[in-house]
């Protein structure tokens, strides 16, 4: 019902929070389909997930750009490391 609208941005908030991991494989290929279509901002913290839909990751801490790039840059940052894991 949401794309009948044809917005230009698309938020989704833990989008596949509590799904099976086929449910979370068919969200991923639904949301490939619309990326050339829609600006998608995705908060989620399954990175599996975000790796299969995601080119650039941002990550913020207090409201603030904490790292930014290709997933394995980002999850390497010692910064987000510190923030996220505590080390």
């Amino acid at each position: 019902m949401l794309l009948m609208q044809e917005p230009r941005v698309l938020l989704l908030d833990e989008p596949v929070a509590g799904m099976t991991d086929e449910e979370t494989a068919r969200t991923a290929e639904l949301l490939l389909q619309l990326k050339g279509k829609h600006c998608l901002i995705v908060a989620e913290h399954d990175m599996k997930f975000i790796e299969a839909i995601s080119d650039i990751v941002t990550v913020l801490c207090y409201g603030a750009v904490l790292a930014q790039g290709p997933l394995a840059k980002v999850a390497a940052d010692e910064r987000v490391i510190e923030s996220y894991l505590g080390r």
